[in-house]
This record gives C-alpha cells, structure tokens and sequence, in this order.
C-alpha cells in the first residue's frame, strides 16, 4: 500500500513557466525517466519522486526556480506532458496536477485501471483518501491545492501533494510512496515534520484511536445538532497540554527565501569534482564516445550533473541549488538558460537511449561513467569559487542562447569584456 515518504517547505512563487521552457522541461523529464527506469526499474523511479531533496534537484536540473513552490507544479506537469506518449512502453502514467487537474485525478485513475486491467475504483479512492488525510486528518495550516498520482503498470504508486499557508508565505510539499501501509486513518506517516506552525491536529495518531472512536459514536447516538451544544458547553474550560507525538524523522527539506544561489547554497567540492571530470572527458573525444556532433565542454558540464540525477544516491541531493547550474533559471537565476545547451543535452540523452534500446549501451554507459568519475574526483578537484563561475556563466550567457522570462539575454556592454567562449 503506501507511507508519508517526507516533506518539504517551499517559499511561495508566483508565475508560470514560458512555453519555450515548459517544453524543454516534458522532453528531458522524460528521457531522465528512459534512463532511471532502464538503468534500474520503475520501482526505483517512484521511490526517487518520493524523497523531497531528490525531487528538488529533479527540477532544478531542468531549468525551474531551484528553490520554489513552482518546481512542484513544473515537475509534474513535465512530467505528465513527457511521459504520456511513452506511458504504454514504461508502464507509468502520471495524473492529476494544480488546481482543476486535481481533481480530475480520479476519473484519470479510472480510464487508466480499464486501460491496463488495475482497479481503478481503489486507485481513485486511494487518491482521495491520502488528500484528506494530509488536508483533514492532519490540519497543519497548509491547504492542498496540488495532487499528483503517479502509478505503474502493477499497481505502485506515488504521490506528491502540495499546500500552501498563506500567512507566512509558504508552501509545504507531501510525499507519499506505496508500500507496507496499514490504515489510512492511524499512523499511516512515518513521520510529519515542517517549521512550527503552532498547535496541529493529528487523528492519525495512534493514541488519537479513542478520539476517533468517540466521534463516530458521537455524531451516531447524538447527530449533528447535539454535537454542537456540547461544544458550547466545552468552551472557555481548561484544555489539556498537548503532547508531542513521538515520531521518527523523515527527510524534510526547507527551502531558503533568496532566490540568488549563494556559496552555502552548494557543495562547492561536488561542483568541482563535475567540472573536474567533463574538463578531462573533454568536449572532443567526448563528443566521438557519444557519436553526437556538436557537444561542447558546456554541455559535458551539463550532462556532468544530469548524470547523478540518474546515478547519484539520496544522500548526493542535499543541495539541490547545485543542480541548477546545469540548465540555470528562468528567472535568471542562477543565470539565464542556456537553450543551445539544454537543447544539446537533450540530444544527448535521447541518443543515447535509442541505441540502449536496440542493445548499445556504451553511449549511455559513458553518461554512468562521467557521474562515476565525478565523484572520484571531487575529493582532490579544485576550481573557481562559486561568484566566479557564475559571473563566467553570466558572461558568456549570449553565446549559449541565454533567455529567461525576461526575454533573450542581450550581449555584453562594449568595454566590460567577455569571457572565451569553450564550446
């Protein structure tokens, strides 16, 4: 069945994402996808999308605000654009979305339990009951108004839910994943964490079990009416101190408020080890391993880091800022996305992927192997700071197709100087 996987606080971010990003983002989601499930099976993809960091580092290497309450959205929605054609031949389907699409998410559990021969009945009402508990069960002061399923072929499934509060401007993510759930209705989390937001209500606790039963017998023997003149009766008499519950801890990431990547922002000895080793794999000989014309050192970099996001372990995703500096922002932040890169990345993968199909798997073995050799070299790698790569980023931004919400990024002012291009 299912368990609360972990959680995720997320500053609140208006805007939606530009059509030339949006698209970019369905067709890399789904070629990372390929790879995840080819490499290692289904399984392991929906296990991914249940860890908050790994998520966060999921949308940030494809482009989204690497610290917002959009990645959540963007993610899902790429991902329900980029897996749809490619749904019959990975057996995953992913529904629902923001708002009106969530609600839909039943009936798209139903068409696809009768298209692949799973109940969709218990699907849809599974759905319904992992909102209500994150919304009604657990009132933590966040409305949901995101909830995507994601399910496989044989039944295993994925949530991710997101609410927001709008008193302090933040949203909360919720991650679910199918496996060893007992009950709905008591201690189906292992654990329920986030920034204090005063007193909650949980009635999924197990020692909440009498609450529960009392209520039952309650709007059974006494109906509606007289439930509410015994609560006028209650009020204004003392309350009992709450009790912490006694819960283990479970991933739980909390998102900062700037939206600039600073130097804390990352493990800068990571970023060296992959820049270390897309430097030694070289954009030549790089180039003929793949039999891909074109790539330059700026993609390997790129490719350096969507690597580990197929490769890379839970505890790699820490610092999900660092992943944005693959693709960077649509904000501009870290800086504007290089389209030639993102689009060379692309290539990259998607060829790859094709030839593993028909059994080669030496290109996307040399992808495994450029995130192997990162982090064998990120313990002796030495590089630029962190400002310093930006600003080379920045600089050379015109020369990679940089753009951003705020239009094409422009060149240089004459006199300032220019960085080399290496493509």
């Amino acid at each position: 069945m299912g368990q609360r996987a972990g959680s995720a606080d997320l500053p609140l971010h208006n805007g939606r994402v530009p059509a030339w990003l949006g698209q970019r983002m369905a067709r890399l989601g789904g070629v990372i996808t390929q790879a995840i499930v080819h490499h290692y099976g289904r399984d392991d993809f929906l296990r991914r999308l249940s860890h908050p960091f790994w998520f966060q580092s999921f949308g940030a290497v494809m482009g989204m605000d690497w610290h917002s309450s959009g990645i959540t959205t963007s993610v899902i929605g790429a991902l329900k654009r980029g897996l749809g054609p490619m749904s019959g031949e990975l057996g995953l389907h992913v529904c629902g979305g923001r708002g009106s699409h969530s609600r839909k998410t039943p009936d798209e559990l139903m068409a696809i339990g009768m298209r692949v021969g799973l109940d969709g009945a218990d699907l849809a009402r599974t759905s319904r009951l992992v909102a209500k508990v994150d919304s009604a069960a657990v009132q933590d002061g966040f409305d949901l108004y995101l909830h995507g399923f994601i399910v496989a072929d044989d039944g295993k499934w994925v949530v991710v839910q997101q609410g927001m509060n709008g008193a302090s401007r933040l949203a909360r993510r919720y991650h679910w994943l199918s496996e060893d759930l007992k009950s709905f209705v008591e201690a189906p989390h292992t654990a329920i964490d986030g920034r204090n937001q005063g007193n909650i209500v949980n009635l999924t606790d197990r020692r909440a079990a009498a609450s529960r039963g009392g209520q039952l017998d309650l709007l059974s023997s006494l109906g509606p009416d007289r439930i509410a003149d015994e609560m006028l009766k209650l009020e204004g008499g003392p309350r009992p101190e709450p009790v912490e519950p006694a819960q283990a801890m479970l991933p739980h990431l909390v998102m900062p408020a700037h939206h600039d990547v600073r130097p804390k922002d990352v493990m800068i000895r990571r970023l060296h080890g992959a820049l270390q080793a897309a430097a030694e794999c070289g954009p030549q000989d790089f180039s003929e391993l793949l039999l891909v014309p074109g790539v330059g050192a700026r993609t390997v970099r790129a490719l350096a880091l969507v690597a580990e996001v197929v490769h890379g372990a839970p505890c790699r995703f820490a610092d999900p800022a660092r992943f944005s500096l693959a693709h960077g922002g649509k904000d501009r932040h870290p800086f504007p996305v290089p389209t030639q890169v993102y689009d060379e990345t692309i290539q990259v993968m998607r060829t790859a992927m094709a030839k593993a199909r028909l059994g080669n798997e030496e290109r996307l073995d040399a992808i495994r192997r450029l995130d192997a050799q990162s982090r064998h070299l990120e313990r002796t790698a030495t590089g630029p700071s962190l400002p310093d790569f930006l600003d080379e980023e920045r600089a050379r931004s015109v020369d990679y197709g940089g753009r951003s919400v705020f239009g094409w990024e422009p060149a240089p002012t004459p006199g300032k100087g220019k960085a080399p291009s290496q493509g």
